[in-house]
């Protein structure tokens, strides 16, 4: 099962909305086939597994890390698969949430065959939280990152940009960028850094779809995610009231213009934002600023993990602060990070972990 969660890991950022699977054969202690999901559309983890092992695969054990799909969607039922190769056992890491797609297992041992589930499950589960929450709720994933000074800095001057940590941490981010399907930004953001929200691994790597909080409509036509040459598609999301004019010339070079509701004070409804890209099969967002934009997704408890890069260095007043507009008061109960690691990155550190309070049954 340990060689099916590495296998299934092979599949970051390529499946969606799918979840990431990983599958392995085994007869008599030796190793007879391979696989994992590998785009969504595409053959999945048994499947490939199976036609990995050939015809050897009569009375064998298969290792899949999540539940055998029991439907017809865009391929065959992974179940009557594993039932027509002739495995006899089944090991699976985790039941499949999905109500369309389960049974599976059920469908298996009523076959005749040996079935056996939750092994390894938590880490099982721990691939595919996107999926998870996306299948139960709708909502895709969300995953706040900043790169910050060791007193909580995002710039060195409030207006500003500029980097703060160093190369390495710079790599990870593109590798956080590569494995989820959108990033998002605020409108000020985009107009004091004009970032790309590219991902620059070389040829193996994949650009998100890139989001901007942007209720007036105010990202310049010439800006560099809408000139650059990217096939991931930039989207807007407005107000209601926000120019129709200017969403025509938007949408005349290449934007996706979304229109959502306003809350009273003015700011875009973060959950109308999430459900429309929940709709679209987007399950994981990677939010990367700015202070505001932390600040407003702390607010309303929409952060699953968190990712923060320190630098070794302090800024002092004139930076901007990593939250703006968050406060705990009073609560006794404070979202404190869970599961939390942290390791060296350069010569930058790697705070990371779910943000607990935030969770739900599904988790």
């Amino acid at each position: 099962m340990l060689l099916a969660i590495e296998l299934a890991e092979k599949g970051l950022g390529r499946t969606s909305p799918n979840p990431i699977v990983g599958a392995v054969i085994v007869r008599d202690g030796r190793i007879l086939g391979q696989g994992y999901h590998r785009r969504a559309g595409t053959p999945h983890a048994e499947i490939n597994a199976i036609s990995d092992a050939g015809d050897d695969c009569r009375g064998a054990t298969i290792y899949v890390t999540l539940e055998p799909c029991n439907h017809t969607g865009k391929t065959p039922p992974c179940s009557r698969a594993v039932l027509a190769a002739g495995i006899d056992r089944v090991v699976i890491g985790m039941a499949d949430p999905n109500p369309i797609a389960e049974g599976g297992a059920d469908f298996l041992q009523a076959q005749g065959l040996a079935v056996e589930c939750g092994v390894l499950e938590d880490e099982c589960r721990q691939l595919n939280y996107p999926f998870l929450k996306h299948v139960t709720t709708g909502l895709p994933w969300l995953v706040m990152k900043a790169g910050m000074s060791l007193d909580g800095k995002i710039s060195r001057e409030r207006g500003f940009g500029g980097p703060i940590t160093g190369s390495e941490s710079k790599k990870r981010v593109h590798q956080l960028r590569d494995r989820l399907d959108a990033i998002l930004i605020g409108i000020g953001t985009a107009l004091i850094d004009d970032p790309s929200l590219t991902t620059r691994l070389g040829i193996e790597g994949r650009d998100p779809l890139r989001v901007i909080l942007d209720s007036e409509l105010r990202l310049p036509l010439y800006a560099k995610m809408i000139a650059q040459d990217s096939y991931a598609e930039t989207w807007l999301f407005c107000d209601q009231q926000a120019s129709r004019e200017q969403q025509e010339k938007l949408e005349q070079v290449g934007v996706v213009v979304q229109r959502v509701e306003s809350d009273a004070q003015g700011q875009l409804i973060l959950t109308q934002v999430l459900e429309r890209l929940g709709k679209e099969g987007i399950c994981s967002v990677l939010v990367e600023g700015g202070a505001a934009v932390h600040g407003s997704f702390l607010r309303f408890g929409l952060v699953d993990q968190v990712f923060l890069f320190t630098a070794p260095w302090f800024i002092g007043d004139t930076g901007t602060p990593v939250i703006a507009g968050y406060e705990i008061g009073s609560s006794e109960i404070v979202p404190t990070l869970t599961g939390m690691t942290v390791e060296p990155v350069g010569k930058d550190v790697l705070i990371q972990g779910l943000l607990a309070g935030q969770m739900q049954e599904w988790l």
